[in-house]
């Protein structure tokens, strides 16, 4: 775990602080065209932390070109594997070098409590950074079995010019599973970061130059969805676009793609993510803990969270007191205090909808825990008696809220488990490892874990099913296979019709 510091030491850091507030095209820090700006705004105070450029369409446009440009001279996309890995092991030394700074900025940008960004995004940033340039160089081409008279070489080229748009709840993070596979591949790309979290999506561009990325290969627009990405997924010169975000936005992205040049899309989008704790869960404590965490986690801002607790009605009562516990730890406040587990969330508009189905939820089901929000901040927050076609069993929330939801069997559990329009991920609780493994194959969804919340690791691909995800995964050496094409090259090595030839029947 990375050392954590008092609040003073991050408050003396955050004071220190040189926000970046343009554009960074073409290794440079540049102006939008229109000289327009938005605020990046603190959620946890309302403070104004920089105006930022808002970049429109001639901007994207000038961006694209100078990628392309790159892209097509090669001196990124044709660099040795040895040559592009060194410079992104660089990158991540540099990151860790920086880290303090990027995690306070990461912390006042996007209200995400500074513990987090030092000990799990900050570090993880720079192991996916890590982890892909070290397989660079370790990722082979194959050859088909195509016999003595044929040599069929199947060979990995990167796509091209590549958009990552990112979302605002973990934009350090996020931005690092995009652009490690994507620079390890060779493309050169375009990142968009989400509008309220702008600055360190800009800080570690400034950081990659540090580290000898050439002009062009990685650059950064900063604006909101329809004047920035909206031009992004509509340019006929943009050969795929990775999107992490809403599911109706990732919807967008497929109708620029049909509406432009067919570029590739993946997408990773929403999730109403299940926990399943079936009637002979062992160590009621462990799970609560994994219960909390997966629900609360990050303010509850997490594609991956559990916000559905499926629990036997055997085990319901012992675990909830365990949960309710446990919950009450879970301190809400100063996003730059380290004893803080919860920080803000990102802005007033969703404080607002988290809100209204705070408001939902008393008038369907028993509040037991929370359900107040005030100057940014939700509280932690357990509805029980949740019934599965409710609106808090439904629909994705994206807040620090749990529905707790009881069953009588293990096949009710994965019923309702699936009875969803999403499938990214979920837990299942069970001392029976037969039970359990049979649960998590019919649960439908990209990643189950067993006995434990989780997201697998770097190792592992993360994505979805049904409307959580389309085109790819991201993490893992699978994450590759999106940011390249593969070319067949067929050789000819038969006799036939040379005048060397012998005719070895004569």
């Amino acid at each position: 775990m990375s050392e954590l510091l008092t609040r003073d030491e991050y408050g003396a850091i955050a004071g220190g602080l040189n926000m970046p507030r343009t554009a960074f095209i073409d290794g440079t820090f540049r102006k939008a065209k229109a000289k327009k700006t938005f605020e990046s705004v603190n959620p946890a105070t309302g403070e104004t932390l920089a105006a930022i450029s808002a970049c429109g369409a001639d901007d994207v446009d000038f961006a694209v070109t100078k990628a392309r440009q790159a892209f097509e001279d090669g001196r990124w996309s044709r660099r040795h594997p040895a040559d592009r890995k060194e410079t992104l092991v660089r990158l991540a030394k540099l990151i860790h070098r920086n880290r303090h700074e990027l995690a306070v900025m990461e912390s006042l940008d996007s209200g995400k409590p500074i513990r987090d960004c030092v000990t799990i995004d900050v570090p993880e940033t720079i192991n996916t950074i890590k982890w892909h340039a070290e397989a660079i160089d370790k990722i082979y081409e194959q050859a088909a079995p195509a016999g003595d008279d044929a040599l069929a070489i199947i060979a990995r080229e990167p796509i091209g010019v590549v958009g990552l748009v990112l979302p605002w709840n973990f934009p350090l993070l996020m931005m690092a599973w995009k652009i490690g596979p994507a620079l390890a591949a060779g493309c050169s790309v375009i990142v968009k970061p989400a509008e309220q979290t702008s600055l360190t999506a800009l800080r570690v561009a400034e950081l990659a130059m540090e580290a000898g990325l050439p002009n062009g290969v990685l650059n950064v627009i900063t604006g909101d969805g329809p004047t920035t990405g909206e031009p992004l997924g509509l340019h006929r010169d943009v050969d795929m676009i990775s999107f992490t975000g809403s599911t109706e936005t990732g919807r967008r992205f497929l109708r620029y793609a049909a509406d432009s040049n067919l570029k590739k899309i993946t997408l990773e989008c929403g999730g109403k993510n299940p926990a399943l704790v079936l009637a002979d869960a062992e160590d009621l404590d462990l799970v609560a803990g994994h219960v909390v965490n997966a629900a609360f986690w990050n303010m509850g801002e997490n594609c991956s969270a559990n916000s559905r607790l499926i629990v036997d009605h055997k085990v319901k009562d012992p675990l909830m007191e365990r949960v309710m516990a446990r919950a009450r730890d879970w301190r809400t406040g100063d996003p730059l205090d380290p004893a803080n587990h919860l920080g803000a969330l990102i802005d007033k508009e969703h404080v607002k909808k988290v809100s209204s189905y705070l408001k939902k939820g008393k008038s369907s089901a028993s509040l037991a825990l929370g359900g107040k929000a005030k100057n940014g901040f939700v509280e932690p927050t357990i509805f029980d008696g949740v019934k599965p076609g409710d609106v808090l069993a439904k629909d994705e929330i994206f807040g620090p809220v749990l529905s707790v939801i009881s069953v009588g069997s293990v096949d009710e559990a994965v019923a309702i488990a699936n009875d969803t329009e999403y499938g990214l991920t979920a837990s299942v609780f069970s001392a029976n490892g037969k039970r359990a493994l049979r649960a998590a194959r019919s649960i439908r969804a990209g990643t189950v874990t067993v006995n434990c919340y989780g997201e697998g690791d770097i190792t592992t691909p993360f994505g979805g099913y049904k409307q959580s995800g389309f085109g790819g995964r991201d993490n893992s050496l699978h994450a590759h296979d999106q940011y390249t094409e593969l070319k067949t090259i067929w050789i000819d090595l038969s006799d036939t019709g040379s005048e060397d030839s012998v005719d070895l029947a004569s």
